[in-house]
């Protein structure tokens, strides 16, 4: 139902359920104004009833404030388990990269279960999640949103330093968001403009935005 308040841990199953705590929140709130989110921001007043997905640790406040726009809201925390070791397959020969178990994880994570949607805010998942899944998870969500939806996504521009600390992101009526520091996940790979065009190959456009802190988001277009 439209508007309502709806929180989805997609296809987890009750006997799973618990089966992880929570990822934790544990650094202070810091704003960072976020040319992408501004132009979402404005996205999201103009229309009535979107769906949202929101990809990462459950942010009351996130939800608290798309339902009082009049969205639905999804949440689903990729990071945290796309890394648990359980996903991660043996190689087919020595020498081979390790492969990851991409159906198993679908299947228990991510089930839309039909479900389209109209925004996804995938923030800087693609730089934390394992390789052999990025480009599946990418596929899914393109099946999973609708025709013009945007994807806001971000990405770093080096590996170490300030700001690639994985971060949750809350949402706020101006043009900032504010970054809170998670669980210490590490930057896995930096993506040029060139790959993250590939990444999004046939989706009908992209935007990008730079930064001065390291991070430079993009919003694609179905």
């Amino acid at each position: 139902m439209k508007g309502s308040r709806m929180v989805n841990l997609f296809g987890r199953k009750k006997e799973d359920e618990g089966r992880g705590r929570p990822t934790l929140l544990t650094g202070p709130r810091i704003p960072r104004h976020s040319s992408g989110w501004e132009a979402l921001l404005k996205h999201l007043r103009a229309e009535n009833g979107l769906r949202v997905l929101d990809i990462g640790p459950t942010s009351p406040q996130n939800i608290n404030f798309l339902t009082e726009m009049g969205h639905s809201v999804y949440m689903a925390d990729v990071v945290a388990e796309s890394l648990r070791p359980e996903w991660r397959l043996p190689p087919l020969e020595e020498g081979e990269p390790e492969r990851f178990d991409v159906d198993g994880f679908f299947e228990q994570n991510l089930d839309f279960h039909g479900r389209q949607f109209d925004v996804v805010l995938l923030w800087a998942t693609l730089d934390y999640i394992p390789q052999g899944l990025i480009e599946a998870l990418v596929t899914r969500l393109k099946d999973a949103t609708l025709r013009d939806g945007k994807v806001l996504a971000i990405f770093h521009s080096k590996p170490t330093g300030p700001f690639t600390s994985y971060c949750r992101y809350h949402l706020t009526p101006t043009s900032e968001i504010e970054m809170q520091e998670s669980e210490p996940f590490q930057v896995l790979r930096v993506h040029t403009n060139r790959q993250i065009e590939k990444i999004f190959t046939g989706w009908s456009g992209s935007k990008f935005f730079l930064a001065k802190d390291n991070l430079y988001e993009v919003i694609v277009t179905r």
